[in-house]
C-alpha cells in the first residue's frame, strides 16, 4: 500500500465516519468531533491485545459487516456514555456504570445499529460494493475470541486492517471509540477498487 493509496482509504472511511458522528450527534443531542482515523495494519496478537484494554473500561457492542466484505465493528461505550445515552433516550437517572438493564442494552444495540448502518452504507456507495451491517450483539466474556474468525491461524495472513476513530463530545470529552476490522482478503478487495479508479474519481477501464 502506498502512501497515497493509505490516504483514499482515510478519506473514503473519513467520509463514511462523518456520517456516523452526525447519526449519533442525533441520538445523544451533543455536537460531536470525529478525530481523523488512523489506519493501522497490526498482528494479530496487537489487535487482540487493544480489544481487550478496550473492554476492561467500556461495553462493547458487535456488529458484522457482510457481502462482498468481510469485517467487524467494535463500539466501547464508557460509563459516562451509558448515564449520559440512559438520561437523553430513556429519560433514566442512574449513575456511572457498566452493568447494564435490558432497557439499556438495547439502547446501545441500537446506537450500534445506526451508526454502523451509516458507515456501512457510506462505504457501500464509494467502493461500489455489496455490503450490510449484520445485527449487533452485546458479547459477553472475551470479545476478542469473537473476532478470532477474521484472522486464520492456518493461514499466512497474519496482518489485519483497523481503523480507530473517537467520537469527541466537545464540553465533556468524553470519547467514544470505534474499530473497525478487515480481513486480509477485503482489504485487497479495497484496494484493487481504489486502484480502478484514476486520481479525479472517474473509472478506468480494467486491463
Amino acid at each position: 500500500m502506498t502512501d497515497l493509496e493509505r490516504d483514499i482509504i482515510r478519506e473514503i472511511l473519513n467520509i463514511g465516519l462523518a456520517r456516523a458522528a452526525d447519526s449519533f450527534a442525533v441520538i445523544a443531542q451533543e455536537k460531536v468531533l470525529l478525530e481523523v482515523p488512523n489506519i493501522d495494519l497490526l498482528m494479530s496478537e496487537n489487535i487482540l491485545r487493544k480489544v481487550r484494554e478496550y473492554q476492561s473500561r467500556h461495553v462493547a457492542i458487535q456488529s458484522d459487516i457482510r457481502g462482498d466484505f468481510n469485517g467487524t465493528t467494535l463500539m466501547f461505550f464508557s460509563g459516562q456514555h451509558v448515564q449520559r445515552l440512559s438520561r437523553v433516550c430513556l429519560r433514566m437517572q442512574t449513575e456511572e456504570t457498566l452493568q447494564l438493564n435490558e432497557l439499556q442494552e438495547s439502547l446501545l444495540l441500537e446506537i450500534s445499529n445506526i451508526i454502523t448502518g451509516a458507515l456501512v452504507t457510506q462505504l457501500a456507495n464509494i467502493l461500489k460494493a455489496n455490503i450490510y451491517g449484520a445485527p449487533p450483539t452485546a458479547p459477553g466474556g472475551d470479545i476478542a475470541d469473537t473476532i478470532q474468525s477474521l484472522m486464520p491461524q492456518q493461514q499466512m495472513q497474519p496482518l489485519i486492517f483497523s481503523v480507530i476513530t473517537q467520537f469527541s463530545d466537545k464540553d465533556n470529552s468524553v470519547e467514544l471509540p470505534l474499530m473497525l476490522f478487515f480481513d486480509r482478503v477485503t482489504f485487497a478487495k479495497i484496494l484493487e477498487i481504489i486502484r480502478s479508479y484514476d486520481f479525479l474519481g472517474s473509472h478506468t477501464a480494467a486491463g
